[in-house]
């Protein structure tokens, strides 16, 4: 009887242990790159004219990451979750010498009744709604996160993104009566020790209809996280193969980014995607084609740019993913003045006018564990 309590014993706190144990996982994704950069116009400092035309064969990281997540049980109805997720460059360590960064970082409590509570490093919550870009790679540039604040040309040239919000905290809402709505509200700290009416601190809500019919729908909003000012962003998506014997997704997503009155207009995004499966292959495999449209690009009156990009993805299994793309940028800067923005948002404006076009071509393979 003794044995038979201590085995029960020791099987329990197996168990115990197996829950508390975090999970790694990660991705690392590597591709060759021929980047062609043309840049005709004229700086309006000096007047004096800009003609470039410069390629080059790049290795790129493409958001490789590595992560820890895990929770454990403190009541019957209450866990513990955490994850602490790091960006790293498998090509270099950056030119700051930085070779992990955080990425969405927090620890939380998650109950079956009042939800789910994140706090720490998060990602805004207007991403909650983007299941619409299909992009890879190098041109995978909506919602990118580089381990520097040198964003590339392509990267400046797009909407505005989202980004990770320092001391935040985000709350998801429990369902209710199975309704295929998910709500998350958001929340971002400023810290500093000033006045209550100087304080910048932003918050956000996003609410996505799912309901597992091949169709969603989403709404987004957030003010002074990702920008100083405010972004307002839907998305829409339909799985055609879920009515018609064709096996095609359409995403549309559309926002506007408002920087609060430091530049002089509304930066508007557009973006359309259609992915297709192919059943000719033993594997699965695709193609996809994205278009990305922007005006006035970081606020920037009459700066617009038009970006498309057509790829295929190949699973050779379903943790190795070969990819291949080509696309192309053109941007039409006409303000005299071009800005670009760091990682956290911030416009850094240079005094250019012209045309921009940006070229590439790549693929490489991408090892999910």
């Amino acid at each position: 009887m003794k044995k038979l309590l201590l085995a029960t014993a020791i099987a329990a706190l197996s168990v115990s242990a197996a829950q508390a144990a975090p999970t790694v996982y990660g991705k690392v994704f590597v591709t060759t790159d021929y980047v062609n950069a043309e840049i005709d116009g004229q700086n309006m400092d000096n007047n004096n004219r800009i003609n470039e035309d410069n390629g080059s064969l790049q290795v790129n990281s493409n958001i490789s990451r590595l992560g820890f997540r895990g929770s454990e049980a403190i009541t019957a109805n209450t866990d513990v979750i955490y994850q602490l997720e790091y960006g790293i460059k498998v090509d270099d360590s950056g030119s700051d010498n930085i070779g992990f960064k955080s990425r969405d970082t927090y620890l939380g409590l998650k109950n079956k009744d009042f939800g789910e509570f994140r706090f720490g490093r998060n990602y805004t919550v207007i991403d909650y709604i983007n299941n619409v870009s299909v992009n890879e790679g190098y041109w995978d540039n909506l919602g990118s996160s580089t381990l520097n604040n040198n964003d590339s040309f392509a990267n400046i040239l797009t909407p505005t993104v989202g980004n990770r919000i320092n001391n935040s905290i985000v709350w998801k809402a429990p369902k209710y009566n199975d309704l295929p709505l998910a709500l998350a509200l958001m929340y971002g700290a400023d810290e500093d020790f000033i006045s209550e009416s100087d304080r910048d601190a932003g918050y956000g809500a996003s609410l996505m209809f799912d309901p597992g019919t091949g169709i969603t729908a989403g709404i987004a909003y957030e003010q002074d996280m990702s920008v100083s000012g405010d972004i307002i962003r839907g998305s829409a998506s339909v799985d055609l193969g879920k009515y018609i014997a064709a096996p095609v997704k359409l995403g549309v997503l559309y926002q506007e980014a408002d920087y609060a009155g430091t530049t002089t207009a509304t930066e508007d995004g557009l973006v359309v995607s259609a992915e297709m499966g192919l059943s000719n292959f033993a594997r699965p495999a695709s193609v996809y084609i994205q278009y990305d449209k922007t005006d006035n690009i970081s606020g920037l009156e009459n700066n617009d740019s038009n970006q498309v990009v057509v790829g295929g993805k190949y699973a050779f299994k379903n943790n190795m993913i070969a990819h291949a793309y080509a696309g192309l940028n053109s941007a039409e800067l006409n303000n005299g003045r071009f800005g670009s923005r760091d990682e956290d948002g911030n416009v850094n404006e240079i005094d250019l006018r012209g045309d921009i076009d940006v070229l590439a071509i790549g693929g490489g393979l991408e090892y999910l564990f």
